[in-house]
């Protein structure tokens, strides 16, 4: 836990020297996910409000609410993703979104 709260120290150094880089926001929330979600919660939230074309977010916001058990907010986070990530070309990015809503609305296509 040393190297994570050093990590989170310099992320949160960073943030205040440019409090709008997504990519800083985003590693915080991914920093926090993992002992406070409700830091991490604001963190995304605060992406997805700001920066809502920065396609990370929406992957992990949606997975967060899920284990909130917010479904209804994961729902619209996939769904939010999986528009942003088609306008702007990212298929990989759609397509794990997309995969993720199939599964959490019980719709898994994978041929076994």
């Amino acid at each position: 836990m040393e190297t994570s709260n050093s990590r989170l120290a310099q992320l949160l150094a960073f943030y205040q020297d440019d409090p709008q880089d997504p990519f800083t926001l985003y590693a915080i929330a991914t920093e926090y996910r993992a002992f406070d979600v409700e830091k991490a919660r604001f963190f995304y939230e605060k992406l997805l409000a700001e920066h809502p074309d920065y396609v990370g977010t929406y992957y992990h916001a949606a997975s967060l609410y899920l284990q909130l058990d917010e479904p209804t907010l994961a729902q619209q986070a996939y769904q939010k993703g999986m528009q942003v990530s088609r306008q702007q070309g990212q298929l990989h990015a759609f397509s794990e979104l997309q995969g993720a809503y199939n599964k959490m609305m019980g719709l898994d296509y994978e041929d076994d």
